[in-house]
């Protein structure tokens, strides 16, 4: 007995990339550091927002591969012998993956207070209408 999945629907030609990117989105880590935010800033514009208390610019990387959304923080370096009491604030390497939908970009990147803020924006969608010849045989 075969799953169905969800592009062998005979009503979604062409959807085989769709099937693929909820394959890769449902393999992303769980992890919840470090803790992040998804906010709609505008009819067409999103702000996600990472809390990246004791990275600098510098232990931070954006990238954009195969339509992913990839943030990553490496830890830094130690400035000399620190003696912890209590070391309460995490500072451990991640990676954070968020897959983009076609049209969305990433329009920029500030950090601020400890936050990261990558802002996002969705094309406006051309409305095109294409008329098909039908020909003789």
């Amino acid at each position: 007995m075969t799953k169905p999945t969800f592009g062998s629907h005979p009503f979604l030609l062409g959807f085989e990339q769709l099937e693929r990117l909820v394959e890769r989105t449902a393999k992303a880590s769980a992890d919840g550091y470090p803790p992040f935010n998804i906010e709609q800033t505008s009819e067409r514009g999103y702000r996600i927002t990472l809390a990246v208390a004791g990275f600098r610019e510098a232990d931070l990387s954006i990238t954009v591969e195969d339509r992913q959304l990839v943030i990553r923080g490496r830890n830094a370096a130690e400035e000399g012998e620190r003696v912890f009491l209590h070391r309460g604030i995490a500072a451990r390497a991640f990676q954070k993956s968020f897959v983009l939908a076609e049209g969305v970009e990433v329009k920029g990147a500030v950090m601020e207070n400890g936050l990261l803020h990558v802002d996002l924006e969705r094309a406006e969608p051309q409305n095109v209408v294409q008329t098909i010849e039908i020909r003789k045989r």
